[in-house]
């Protein structure tokens, strides 16, 4: 790979864009930006060097970084071919293989890239960060050799928490570990999170990943809804002073993107946490958002900071927005990635958004039989229950979803590896070549935003080093103290130093984070002076599989809670700790436990220096935590904190007492 990264003249610093326009001694005194390669030559004109991404052997607008991304993006669109065009409104999925991706045969990367143009792909590759970025760059150096050059931007999901969800999250590691989004709204530091987010563009940009498909600006308003844990609350206020803080620390500033940013994604437009009956919209059954409580306007509020730190695109919701009125208006019931009111009116309109609109992945396929079942999935229902989510226009064919989705607004089809079918719905007279041009000069302007035209390439070698290095652990491990959230402490339990109390019995806690704080790990409850017990939700080991996926209680049968009960009818002084991927009814957890100190995703590490008192829990409730089921089942879906009678409101947390 070359790199080049020449100092020429004055101060003008070039990496996305560029200030300068025209030719020879008109253009300013311009540093030399930074470029790698690696099949494309390179051109000097006026001193500096260029990547021959066409290969014409001469300097292309495009391909001159002095040029403003605006610029550059219209004399590439009267380069490309119709074809090309169509590939950059696909947001695909690169094929997974072992450690790398796939590179040959049909649905391969070149495949992919070669034969169906697309230049978006979200990565899912769960592996360590030199080998992504090894696999990235392969990615990359397959765009280099294509006609233009185009590079690639490559998304992720968040990979930086603790609960792991297929299609919402990807397993960590070796990036930095930090609690779940809700955590960092316990902790109630906005600043931290803009420095967390700033890890997390670090890590990205190591690795060849450009674009976050986060943060969710989602409201915490219906406890039984399963995405909670991704979200920054159920304040709407608070929810977007921390979505700003992301958008900015992830984009490297909140004057739009750079060659530092990674682009965010920020997700989902709009009113996705009024989940109707607390199921998601990845279901037919749970295709409803419901408005009962005439509260839509707060669901709007955490984007108006996404808006404020300029936020790269905005992903639309699966969800109908049932029979809501917005301002006189009566929302179209189809899902918002094919709402033309939510996307063109309110998003652009009235918000006056111009950046990329992805959709949500697999609003265009057909959701087959067993898919389309209203009511929650059992074991009589195949594994295809989950294909697709084209709600509100299930009686159309792909190819009209596809035509309907981009007329409504949307730049590029999430999920979707079929270019061909924009360039069919043109040929069909279902689009316009004006609207598909529309779309293509967002996505190819933020590709030159992003400084990709000139180094789309990272050093592997050093990705390790990079993620999750010590610097960042450090932050990543005391966000993780600051979120956890003290809710009972009977008799001063907590802190409960070794010298006081120094057998443990341990349930869902390693023993060498024990030990490491001087305790001794027993295995009889009969010798322990000590019981630190982890209780997971009791319905939630996926928000896409169970019977029953709406009760937040702990009845008896899960086996942390069996092991919560063993250890207090012993006798024997314990520490619940539960984590609140969503608010639990922990009515039957309080007044049994020792203490109760709530996580959001926490490692066993720094949970039993907390315990020990070497941390302090600095979290405070990020949502209401109810009293019952009953009381749950009364509020309303779009209204935050409205149940009868909490056990804890929104806000609640202890301290230690000092020492």
């Amino acid at each position: 790979m070359t790199l080049l990264g020449l100092t020429l003249g004055g101060l003008v610093a070039c990496g996305g864009g560029g200030g300068g326009g025209g030719g020879g001694n008109t253009l300013p005194e311009t540093r030399q930006a930074i470029l790698s390669t690696r099949s494309a030559k390179m051109i000097t004109v006026d001193g500096l060097q260029f990547r021959d991404l066409d290969g014409d052997g001469r300097l292309t607008p495009y391909e001159d970084w002095r040029l403003t991304p605006t610029q550059r993006t219209a004399d590439l669109m009267g380069r490309m071919t119709f074809e090309q065009k169509a590939g950059l409104l696909v947001h695909g999925t690169l094929p997974v293989s072992g450690t790398s991706y796939a590179v040959t045969g049909v649905n391969s990367v070149t495949d992919l890239i070669e034969t169906r143009k697309m230049t978006t792909f979200i990565t899912r590759l769960s592996t360590t960060a030199s080998n992504i970025a090894a696999a990235n760059n392969l990615v990359q150096e397959i765009a280099e050799k294509q006609p233009l050059g185009i590079p690639v931007v490559i998304s992720t999901d968040p990979r930086n928490g603790f609960s792991v969800a297929a299609g919402q999250t990807v397993a960590r590691v070796g990036t930095t570990a930090m609690p779940e989004p809700i955590g960092l709204a316990a902790t109630g530091d906005p600043a931290l999170v803009r420095q967390l987010a700033d890890i997390v563009r670090q890590e990205y940009r190591a690795i060849g990943i450009t674009e976050a498909l986060s943060p969710q600006a989602d409201i915490a308003t219906e406890p039984r809804w399963s995405r909670i844990n991704g979200t920054f609350g159920s304040d709407p206020n608070v929810a977007s002073t921390f979505v700003e803080a992301y958008v900015d620390g992830m984009q490297a500033g909140s004057t739009g993107l750079s060659s530092q940013s990674v682009a965010t994604v920020t997700k989902h437009w709009v009113g996705y946490g009024a989940a109707a009956n607390g199921f998601d919209s990845h279901y037919y059954f749970g295709r409803f958002a419901s408005f009962l409580g005439n509260n839509f306007a707060k669901h709007l509020i955490p984007f108006e900071g996404a808006f404020k730190a300029n936020t790269a695109g905005i992903m639309p919701t699966y969800s109908i927005l049932k029979d809501l009125v917005y301002k006189g208006t009566t929302v179209e019931q189809v899902g918002a990635g094919f709402n033309s009111f939510l996307l063109q009116n309110l998003l652009r309109g009235e918000y006056g958004f111009k950046g990329v609109i992805v959709s949500d992945f697999s609003i265009t396929g057909t959701c087959t039989p067993n898919c389309l079942v209203n009511r929650p999935p059992v074991s009589d229902i195949g594994g295809d229950w989950f294909s697709a989510k084209p709600w509100g226009v299930e009686d159309k064919t792909v190819l009209q979803r596809f035509a309907l989705s981009i007329n409504a607004g949307v730049d590029q089809i999430g999920g979707s590896n079929l270019p061909s079918l924009v360039v069919d719905a043109v040929q069909q007279g279902l689009l316009t070549t004006k609207r598909v041009d529309e779309s293509a000069q967002r996505v190819l302007k933020q590709k030159f935003e992003l400084g990709l035209f000139e180094n789309p390439f990272v050093d592997a070698a050093a990705a390790n080093a990079i993620s999750g290095s010590a610097a960042f652990a450090t932050v990543g491990d005391a966000a993780q103290a600051k979120s956890l959230t003290l809710l009972t402490n009977n008799v001063q339990l907590l802190p409960a130093a070794p010298a006081r109390k120094r057998n443990v019995w341990l349930f869902g806690v390693d023993a060498p984070a024990a030990t490491a704080m001087g305790y001794t790990v027993v295995n009889d409850l009969a010798q322990a002076d000590l019981a630190v017990v982890r209780l997971r939700d009791p319905r939630l080991n996926s928000p896409f599989v169970g019977t029953d996926l709406t009760d937040l209680n702990f009845t008896g049968g899960e086996a942390d809670y069996k092991a919560f009960l063993a250890a207090v009818n012993a006798g024997i002084p314990t520490v619940a700790v539960p984590q609140l991927d969503r608010p639990l009814v922990l009515t039957n957890i309080v007044y049994r436990a020792g203490a109760v100190l709530a996580n959001y995703g926490v490692s066993d590490a720094v949970l039993m220096q907390t315990i020990a008192g070497k941390r302090q829990p600095g979290g405070k409730l990020p949502f209401e935590l109810p009293s019952s089921m009953a009381a749950v089942l009364a509020q309303l879906s779009d209204v935050p904190d409205d149940s009868v009678d909490p056990l804890f409101k929104v806000g609640y947390s202890l301290k230690y007492a000092s020492p």
